[in-house]
């Protein structure tokens, strides 16, 4: 079989681009290095300059394989939230894999609407709750509910290391981050002086703080980091803060759980599927719940740290890539 796996983000196979690229560009490269070796003839396009080779994977300009596509064979297309480029190859298995919403408003605003009633491709979603709130009215060939999966960064071991009281923020969005730092300079640190708030995942922080002043209150802002760095971070801290309010899957809840880290979320969105409450995460209500959560596990005894740890380990193998790969394997048949 020959496969085009198709993610139109801003990267190509080069090592220093691959060192801080998001959740989907990493979930695409890993998928198409485990078919490669389940003997597919796998092809990665993406909006980079030039075409380049990393693991015996060609990644070809997005431009280039539209521009050519008549001396491309592909059984099948796997795209990432584009459904643009099927239009190119009416003969291929076509596969939507839907990683993020998309309201019928936004689908014809960025083109993809038509595109979809044209092709009438299959659509993996990434959760059920992502599936739930898309639109029936789309007429894709099925729907199915394949979850995300662990990089080979967070299935890797790591050495246990002591947990320090560190709560980190992660998101790549910071809806409700403004809320959490007021919460923690009014109600955690006047408790609990030696908790510390790691704040990584954006590249800007709200404008009303100032990181100086921040540091003063154990609030340590860090900007984007690379995945081994957020790794260390994961494996020496108590807890990570997600608090759920726009998550289609939330891959970063899960590598946090790889880590042994529990997640504290108000369990909205997809984030009800993932955290199971007191197991490997903890469900709150809202920010006053949350704040005497943290002081909380900040006490917490070394052998109650160390059941959730475990917990969270085994919670998050369920998603390791060679289990969720055989529901792959199935749709492309």
């Amino acid at each position: 079989m020959k496969l085009l796996i198709n993610c139109p983000s801003n990267f190509s196979f080069t090592l220093k681009s691959l060192e801080k690229i998001g959740g989907i560009e990493s979930l695409n490269i890993e998928l198409a290095e485990i078919l490669l070796k389940k003997k597919i003839d796998v092809v990665i396009s993406t909006n980079c300059l030039r075409k380049s080779i990393y693991k015996n994977i060609q990644n070809l300009p997005v431009k280039f394989v539209k521009n050519n596509s008549k001396i491309f064979n592909f059984d099948a297309i796997i795209s990432s939230n584009d459904s643009d480029i099927f239009n190119y190859f009416p003969n291929s298995k076509k596969i939507l894999w839907l990683h993020n919403s998309l309201q019928i408003e936004k689908s014809i605003r960025k083109k993809q609407f038509f595109s979809i009633l044209k092709n009438k491709p299959h659509v993996v979603f990434v959760s059920n709750y992502l599936n739930s709130i898309t639109s029936k009215l789309y007429p894709f060939r099925s729907r199915v509910v394949i979850p995300n999966f662990l990089t080979s960064n967070f299935t890797t071991k790591i050495k246990p290391k002591k947990r320090k009281p560190i709560f980190v923020w992660s998101v790549q969005r910071d809806k409700g981050l403004i809320n959490t730092i007021d919460m923690w300079i009014n109600d955690v640190f006047p408790v609990s002086k030696r908790t510390i708030f790691y704040i990584t995942g954006i590249n800007k922080l709200p404008p009303k703080y100032n990181i100086k002043f921040l540091k003063t209150k154990n609030i340590f802002f860090m900007g984007r980091v690379s995945k081994n760095k957020l790794k260390l971070i994961y494996s020496q801290s108590t807890a990570m803060i997600c608090l759920g309010y726009d998550e289609t899957f939330c891959l970063n809840a899960l590598e946090a759980n790889s880590c042994g880290l529990p997640v504290i979320t108000f369990g909205k969105t997809a984030l009800k599927e993932i955290i199971r409450d007191n197991y490997n995460g903890f469900i709150v209500n809202n920010f006053t719940e949350l704040s005497k959560k943290i002081i909380t596990l900040s006490n917490f005894k070394e052998s109650k740290k160390n059941k959730i740890i475990k917990n969270s380990i085994n919670y998050s193998k369920n998603f390791d890539l060679k289990n969720i790969i055989y529901s792959w394997l199935n749709l492309l048949k």
